[in-house]
């Protein structure tokens, strides 16, 4: 039946995931488009984000929602406009995008200089320029996803959005994928002839300016219009904040200096000390002794939550505040989840044997192990992840003694 005009927000909300599930089903997304065209006129980004929650929430696979955004887009399009000024400059909403139309022309010339080199079979100097930067260009990118991930991500879940950012972040992994295609495309250049080259990174070049697009217009046009509407102005600034201390990616145009505020994160320890069985300690002491450990340390709570992190100066991976309080299962991205929860129910089960992992990244040996923390008494009080860098100590070879 042929929706009416002036139907409720619940109304709509009923017909918007009914277009969906048809989309599910295999629907045309044109044919969707007539059907529904009155009722998806003038819908919000936000109605769009929570309705895509209450379908996983109620039992439809997060990569089903993932594998069909770009059809539910092609049958929202005419309703989203974000507009070029969500926010203004230095907000970190505007950063982001601003970041997005940079990162996107950087594919699509990558690309353009991959067809040519595959027409004209040569690699000149300049082209040979254009590459390192290309290459450098894709490896500083990453500073864009890790500030939506650790920051961004986490406050929309405060704010009740918990979907929506999953799904971005399982495109974020896509996206990754597909970098690690082209750098390993680039890396080609000079074992094989140009042309051949050209044609491999072109291949790599398109898929990931394709996909990067889609992702931007997603994020853009559905989720940055609904962090606007649900973090409020109060948080806009410790956002920024923590923006600022991850860090920035090398292109990233330059911001007004953030707003003076009170500051949220320095410690809140002012004396006091803290005793333990085997001595006491001034609570400055203690926190300078976490942040002097030469491993990174998370604690996570016996509901699986987030709730310390030292703030070492050679961090493994990024951290941000906007983590505490956060569960665990959502700073994981979703294919390694399941290790995550098993993990700790095998702690919850009186499991005391460490989990343990290492892997090679840019040329570090990573040592990662997950302990479980229990009172005198035996009970789980939750998980501490420990973290190192060990290289250096897998170099070592005979000895340094004290004297």
């Amino acid at each position: 039946m042929m929706p009416q005009p002036g139907l409720d927000k619940e109304a709509r909300k009923r017909v918007i995931k009914e277009v969906i599930r048809q989309l599910h089903d295999g629907a045309a997304p044109d044919e969707m488009t007539k059907r529904f065209g009155q009722v998806l006129h003038g819908v919000s980004a936000t109605e769009i984000a929570q309705i895509e929650q209450e379908l996983i929430e109620e039992g439809m696979p997060r990569e089903e929602v993932l594998r069909f955004c770009d059809v539910h887009l092609a049958v929202f399009q005419e309703s989203l406009a974000a507009g070029d000024t969500l926010a203004p400059a230095g907000h970190p909403i505007h950063t982001l995008m601003e970041e997005h139309r940079i990162m996107l022309s950087q594919a699509q010339a990558l690309a353009r200089l991959a067809q040519d080199i595959e027409q004209t079979g040569s690699v000149s100097e300049e082209s040979e320029s254009a590459l390192e930067q290309a290459e450098a260009n894709i490896l500083g990118a990453e500073s864009h996803y890790v500030r939506e991930e650790n920051v961004l991500f986490p406050y929309l879940e405060k704010h009740g959005i918990v979907q929506p950012p999953a799904i971005m972040w399982m495109e974020h992994d896509q996206i990754r994928d597909l970098k690690k295609a082209v750098l390993a495309a680039l890396g080609r250049r000079g074992t094989v002839d140009a042309a051949a080259f050209g044609r491999h990174l072109n291949a790599g070049a398109v898929s990931l300016a394709e996909t990067i697009a889609g992702h931007f217009y997603k994020e853009n046009n559905i989720l940055y219009p609904t962090a606007m509407r649900v973090i409020t102005e109060e948080e806009w600034p410790e956002l920024r904040a923590e923006f600022d201390e991850l860090g920035y990616a090398p292109f990233t145009p330059a911001m007004p200096a953030a707003e003076e505020r009170a500051s949220v994160i320095s410690s809140s320890a002012e004396g006091g000390s803290v005793r333990f069985g085997t001595g006491t300690l001034p609570l400055e002491a203690l926190e300078a002794i976490l942040n002097t450990l030469p491993v990174d340390i998370t604690f996570v709570d016996r509901d699986d939550r987030v709730r310390y992190f030292n703030d070492m100066a050679d961090r493994v991976f990024p951290r941000a505040r906007a983590v505490l309080g956060r569960t665990v299962q959502h700073c994981h991205p979703q294919k390694s989840v399941h290790v995550v929860n098993n993990i700790l129910e095998g702690f919850r089960q009186g499991n005391d044997e460490p989990a343990e992992f290492w892997l090679e990244m840019r040329g570090k040996f990573i040592h990662i192990r997950y302990y479980p923390v229990r009172d005198g008494e035996g009970r789980y009080l939750g998980c501490l992840e420990v973290m190192q860098d060990v290289t250096g100590i897998r170099a070592l070879t005979g000895e340094k003694r004290l004297l």
